[in-house]
């Protein structure tokens, strides 16, 4: 997937330039280019301001038809890619052996909800 790409179709379909963005969001219109084109990854809470600006939920950016041929990938909703958003954010502090143990944990607790 191509976040940049994503970004600047779902800006094209709804006629807006970089500048309309930049307006809405803070964000230069340098770095919005910078995105567009790959040479830049935003963070979640920049995306989320991006897609904000265009009145789009956030999921919409990973939503399937957007996955350039990843087919079957799932949709998420907007609480989960915060989740997930979350959880990045706190597993990037931690070693190999304690991301098992939360892994292990998360399953242990997903198959006694079942």
């Amino acid at each position: 997937m191509n976040i940049g790409e994503t970004i600047r179709n779902f800006r094209l379909q709804r006629s807006m330039s970089q500048g309309d963005i930049e307006k809405r969001t803070g964000l230069l219109r340098c770095y919005l280019s910078r995105v567009e084109n790959g040479h830049t990854i935003p963070s979640l809470d920049t995306l989320a301001k991006i897609a904000g600006a265009m009145d789009l939920a956030l999921s919409q950016f990973f939503a399937e038809g957007n996955s350039n041929g990843h087919k079957g990938l799932p949709q998420l909703s907007d609480d989960e890619v915060r989740f997930l958003s979350q959880m990045r954010r706190y597993s990037a502090n931690l070693n190999d052996s304690d991301r098992k143990l939360v892994l292990a944990m998360v399953k242990k607790m997903a198959s006694s909800t079942k």
